[in-house]
């Protein structure tokens, strides 16, 4: 093969999702640079492929690159895989293509499954729009924080999630966007527990709250805002916020009432009482 580096897409959970050029690019491949040797040897033995196998991973990512460019430049071929899916989505992988493409070694792409899509794909959400964002903080006020900054998005939201989790995390998605935001999670996808939780926000939230804890890989998807904010001004927006507060709400419940029904951020609705 020529010595490139390939970036080949895996299964995510079920062995028979590859394609055939994956599994003949893994196999005349030079060398593979994996996530963790054992969970890749695997895949490897299922299809009866002898490649030699090198780690890559986040704790090595820095020396590693710089060692594999080395031996691209020399003329092997490599190919980079994560444990499951598509390299560099949420994975380790983007210094070592930086360095790449930055000595004039072509990068080829071998495209296969990922979760994010298929979730996507499976959801009932729209697709024609929409916006991947890795994993949300794992902590809740920034987890909060980056949903309030996300409220007004038109796009479908893609996230990824750790099992245990999900509970908090659909109780904030209900506390920042609202009780009927639409909602989807899919569970184990492509494995023998393949699963789909869809409905409202507050549906969701209180069906994962009485499984708790789930168990496998989680993505998280989020709809679109219903439609464009509110045409509402500062005068407005202090009004509403003055009413809720004499019929008995604390000026920061009111704030959050506010930013819900309009669509925009705490933040926003803060500055706008803040300044009157």
């Amino acid at each position: 093969m020529p010595a490139s580096l390939y970036l080949v897409a895996t299964p995510i959970g079920n062995l028979e999702d590859i394609t055939y050029r994956a599994v003949r690019t893994l196999s005349e491949a030079g060398l593979i640079a994996c996530e963790d040797t054992r969970q890749t040897r695997k895949l490897l033995d299922h299809y009866r492929i002898s490649t030699p196998l090198v780690s890559y991973h986040e704790h090595n990512e820095k020396a590693r690159a710089a060692e594999l460019v080395e031996r691209l430049a020399a003329g092997q071929s490599i190919a980079l895989v994560s444990d499951a899916g598509t390299p560099l989505v949420s994975d380790p992988g983007f210094r070592l293509v930086e360095q790449a493409i930055a000595n004039g070694i072509p990068v080829v792409p071998i495209p296969g499954p990922s979760a994010a899509i298929a979730a996507l794909a499976a959801s009932g959400l729209p697709v024609d729009a929409f916006r991947f964002g890795g994993f949300l903080p794992p902590k809740s006020g920034a987890r909060r924080r980056e949903l309030e900054r996300l409220a007004g998005a038109a796009e479908t939201l893609i996230f990824y999630e750790a099992p245990h989790r999900l509970a908090e995390t659909l109780a904030d998605v209900v506390e920042t966007l609202g009780p009927t935001r639409p909602v989807a999670v899919g569970r184990e996808l492509t494995k023998l527990h393949e699963e789909f939780l869809r409905g409202t926000a507050g549906e969701v939230a209180a069906l994962a709250a009485a499984r708790e804890p789930l168990k496998g890989e989680i993505t998280l998807l989020i709809g679109r805002a219903a439609g464009p904010p509110a045409p509402a001004g500062p005068d407005e927006i202090r009004a509403e916020i003055e009413s809720l507060v004499r019929g008995g709400a604390s000026a920061m419940d009111a704030m959050k009432e506010v930013a819900r029904s309009h669509g925009i951020g705490k933040r926003d609705v803060y500055r706008i009482w803040e300044d009157h």
